[in-house]
């Protein structure tokens, strides 16, 4: 939207909010639209396949700041890392684990709307490129899952 300035509002300290408005933003964005996403069909257009083929770590990073986590889980006093995704939108699912597929990690539904990430070469493959939010990757002293 070249025409038109971005409105930005300070919230609190370190957080500004940057709003935009206009009609053509489903052009730009043909996955929004009315009703709950998880029921409506959710599919990247020719031109977002090829971004997201090319860019599949910042896609993986994205859905995981937005619906997923990186935990350290406790294995009976061995600490192991893991990535856990969740959403109700089946086609969202599939293009996270499609992009998961593309980068050669190995994934697993644990529950209907849940993808998980345990072995220790797949969690420390995504530690490459998202990693823990507070601390140097990787984090030390943790043992990644086998």
């Amino acid at each position: 939207m070249p025409r038109q300035r971005a409105a930005l509002v300070n919230r609190k300290e370190n957080c500004v909010e940057v709003s935009q408005y206009s009609k053509h933003w489903p052009c730009l964005l043909p996955q929004h639209g009315p009703g709950r996403k998880h029921l409506r069909k959710i599919a990247l257009e020719p031109w977002q396949e090829e971004i997201v083929d090319r860019e599949a770590e910042e896609f993986v990073l994205g859905l995981i700041h937005s619906d997923g986590c990186r935990v350290v889980a406790d294995d009976r006093g061995v600490l192991s890392v893991r990535y856990h995704f969740s959403n109700r939108s089946e086609d969202i699912i599939g293009l996270f684990t499609a992009a998961l597929d593309h980068l050669g990690i190995p994934w697993r539904r644990s529950t209907k709307h849940v993808v998980s990430i345990y072995r220790k070469e797949a969690t420390a493959r995504l530690d490459e490129f998202i990693g823990p939010k507070d601390v140097a990757v990787p984090l030390n002293g943790v043992h990644y899952t086998a």
